[in-house]
């Protein structure tokens, strides 16, 4: 019965009346929505043991393209 009771209030606490959305609700809901799948989607691609590889090749690019700034301004 207890159960049953937090269900309906539960059910009553996250409805969702869709017709009183405004514009920005809409797009701020969708934006979420889009942001999650996609975070979703890179810890996915980045945590998955066959890309490891692939990303360590990356590992210190950042570096890599200071060294040629440097040594082209040296020039």
């Amino acid at each position: 019965m207890t159960a049953l009771i937090i269900v309906n209030s539960l059910r009553e606490y996250f409805s969702t009346d869709w017709a009183a959305m405004t514009l920005h609700d809409w797009i701020g809901m969708i934006m979420t929505v889009s942001i999650f799948i996609i975070m979703l989607v890179a810890y996915v691609l980045v945590f998955h043991p066959k890309n490891k590889d692939r990303l360590e090749a990356q590992r210190y690019i950042l570096f890599e393209d200071e060294r040629i700034d440097d040594s082209e301004e040296k020039k």
